[in-house]
């Protein structure tokens, strides 16, 4: 990542999400869990991917990432099942057991939305018509990382009794 995308987090702490692309207002709350009403089934629904890289690999996963899967993920902005992508880097280090290199929050229009069998290979070939060049980049992303985890979370009121 260059100096200037650099210097441009370097204000936020590392609990801040950095704001990618917000194509049209949330509401105040964005994260739910599965939604267990018809009323709840709309409400948005949030899933944190974590990056850990090889150690002197995160500006080239992070480079690749962008080229490759960001554009997807716009494209399904568009179609409106994502309604925001959010990215941050951290700021500090960590032990090597907690680190991660990079982190995206993909804000889904409802959990049915995150949890269905959406096939983006369509996008895919739109979008890179050198499949070979995709499918070699996209390879050495993944070679590239030491771990990978995705985490999907929930609202929890701090005033509320029972936290939901």
């Amino acid at each position: 990542m260059s100096n200037l995308n650099l210097n441009a987090l370097r204000w936020l702490s590392p609990a801040i999400l950095v704001l990618f692309a917000l194509p049209h207002p949330v509401g105040s709350s964005v994260t739910s869990q599965a939604p267990s009403s018809a009323s709840a089934a709309e409400k948005p629904y949030v899933i944190e991917y974590y990056y850990k890289a090889k150690w002197g690999h995160a500006e080239e996963f992070i480079s690749l990432f962008k080229k490759n899967h960001y554009p997807v993920l716009k494209k399904e902005m568009e179609l409106g099942r994502i309604l925001k992508v959010i990215a941050v880097t951290p700021r500090y280090h960590t032990t090597e057991d907690g680190r991660w290199d990079f982190r995206t929050a993909l804000i889904f229009k409802n959990a049915q939305v995150a949890n269905d069998d959406f096939d983006a290979s369509p996008l895919i070939k739109q979008l890179f018509p050198d499949q070979d060049t995709y499918k070699r980049e996209e390879q050495r992303r993944f070679e590239i990382l030491d771990a990978h985890w995705d985490l999907p979370i929930k609202d929890y009121n701090l005033d509320s009794h029972s936290g939901n």
